[in-house]
């Protein structure tokens, strides 16, 4: 039998290499490291090329280590975005020269800095943790910060910043990562009343963020979008984990309807209004999907149906029927088209088969017995 101390140290050398962040995947921290790699290193060269080596000039400012933490390993937090890694460096960087330009006695003078790096930060909407650090150089910079004065906020703060952030800019789209992040915008009512949306009408509602927010009193490294973003996601995976045996397969139309690339308009209305339909599958002469087509998309005069084929929505026979959720309820998507590696269609989901699935995972309640008068 395994002594309880050896299994606590055995979990505490497990937690030892598990990721700290959230979604730390050694895939992600490994890309962290090419990017610091690469980003530190080309912004050094840069810098060096456009001013020289030597004791007039520092060749990279300190703080740009930490900027680069967080550009590279957790590019969706809003301390990592363009503008916080430029304006709080170099505001930073600003009010640490006023404060040492005002304050001759270092100790104080540094601490003037720091708090004043924080607030203007923060009222210029790019708090950047490193900006304590580039506040502290500018204090104790020692003779070559002062001999700079007023410009070292701009060279080499700035200047190493504005590099750094590029260089993030093209490493991210080069290895496939959002960067700037954008912050998904809030679902909107496509039929513009002001009912909420259908994915906002059941389950926690924005306030119960704002009030949760508000109970547990701590500042969190998220943007709020985000944080209901996240949340939202957490209860369709908890739906999809509790009913994933229901697969796309299992309740999706095998006989469908669909209509070739080169059909006429007429004929495309004619099996829509004939089958009831709302949203018709096109393929190419191969037999392949390329879109999808509906009445709306067909209201106006056409002379061929190619230039009116939407984007389609699609999923793999596999795929957990509930994870479709997201997709038919955005108010836009009425029919998911199952297909094939070969992109070839294997059936499709509307909206009405999903909810008729939803209605059976629905808990059955006996009723009770009615018990009628004088019966035994």
């Amino acid at each position: 039998m395994q002594h309880p101390e050896s299994h606590k140290a055995g979990s505490s050398r497990f937690r030892l290499f598990s990721p700290i962040l959230a979604g730390a995947t050694l895939r992600e921290r490994l890309i962290a490291c090419l990017g610091a790699l690469i980003g530190i290193g080309l912004t050094g060269v840069i810098s060096g090329y456009l001013f020289g080596q030597g004791p007039h000039l520092p060749l990279i400012v300190a703080p740009m280590g930490a900027s680069a933490v967080l550009l590279f390993a957790v590019p969706a937090s809003p301390l990592a975005q363009p503008w916080s890694i430029i304006g709080g460096n170099t505001i930073s960087a600003l009010m640490g020269i006023i404060a040492a330009y005002l304050i001759h006695d270092p100790i104080i003078a540094i601490g003037v800095g720091v708090s004043l790096a924080i607030g203007a930060m923060s009222f210029t909407r790019c708090l950047h943790p490193p900006g304590g650090a580039a506040a502290l150089t500018a204090v104790l910079g020692g003779p070559v910060v002062a001999g700079w004065g007023f410009l070292f906020p701009f060279v080499p703060v700035a200047l190493n910043s504005c590099i750094l952030v590029g260089l993030g800019l093209v490493f991210h789209k080069l290895s496939r990562r959002n960067y700037p992040h954008v912050v998904a915008k809030p679902a909107e009512n496509t039929h513009q009343t002001r009912d909420l949306p259908p994915p906002l009408r059941v389950g926690f509602r924005e306030e119960d963020v704002d009030t949760a927010l508000g109970v547990l009193d701590e500042t969190f490294d998220i943007d709020r979008a985000d944080l209901s973003r996240l949340l939202r996601q957490v209860e369709l995976q908890a739906a999809v984990r509790s009913h994933g045996d229901i697969s796309c397969a299992d309740i999706m139309s095998r006989d469908v309807i669909a209509i070739g690339e080169d059909a006429e308009p007429d004929h495309a209305r004619h099996l829509l209004l004939k089958h009831n339909i709302r949203t018709l599958p096109v393929k190419d002469r191969e037999g392949r999907l390329i879109g999808t087509i509906g009445l709306r998309e067909l209201s106006g005069s056409l002379d061929t149906i190619a230039n009116a084929i939407s984007k389609p929505a699609v999923a793999d026979a596999a795929d957990p029927a509930l994870s479709l959720l997201p997709v038919l309820t955005d108010g836009r998507t009425h029919a998911v088209i199952v297909v094939d590696a070969d992109w070839r269609v294997l059936g499709l989901i509307s909206q009405t088969d999903l909810l008729s699935a939803m209605a059976r995972l629905l808990p059955t309640r006996n009723a009770p017995a009615r018990v009628v008068a004088g019966s035994r």
